[in-house]
């Protein structure tokens, strides 16, 4: 890959709203010299719902669909956003099927990689795996939000003081 697109990529990646939020200009250069390049045509799966996935990808270019068994309603994840973190976190196999909906290029990166660059650059896997975090509870805070939920989430105490014994 040439610097160019290199840094290219780089730039779209720590610009993405939906992204890994937290990493820094050298997380994100340490990363895209690690990353593999890959492409999917249209109708290609990036990952497959109930299947062990080698890594996570991070898109760079197109868009892919994430189907959810039993949610109905796909949602749609773009350049800077990532697929196959939840796997990446709990070891286990994939929650969705991640097809491309046009041409789609993305990172990939497999979990041994990102393990060594976690343990070698401490402070990148923090800002990472809080990026994560992020990620995951802006999801989360939209399901319950299309379930009707929200506003019974909002309306909950936020405080929890038990009344003194009389």
């Amino acid at each position: 890959m040439s610097k160019a697109n290199q840094q290219e990529h780089v730039s779209l990646l720590s610009s993405a709203k939906n992204g890994l939020i937290y990493l820094t200009a050298n997380d994100w250069a340490l990363i895209a010299d690690k990353a593999s390049t890959r492409q999917f045509k249209k109708g290609e799966r990036l990952l497959e719902r109930d299947k062990m996935p080698q890594g996570v990808y991070l898109l760079l270019k197109g868009t892919a669909s994430v189907e959810i068994a039993g949610q109905g309603k796909a949602r749609s994840i773009g350049p800077g956003e990532i697929c196959g973190e939840i796997s990446f976190l709990d070891d286990l196999p994939t929650t969705a099927d991640v097809t491309a909906s046009g041409m789609v290029e993305a990172y990939f990166l497999d979990r041994a990689t990102l393990q060594s660059m976690f343990e070698l650059f401490p402070h990148l896997g923090s800002r990472f795996y809080r990026s994560l975090a992020t990620i995951l509870s802006r999801r989360m805070r939209g399901m319950i939000g299309s379930q009707g939920m929200a506003k019974d989430v909002a309306a909950a105490p936020t405080s929890t003081k038990v009344a003194p014994a009389k």
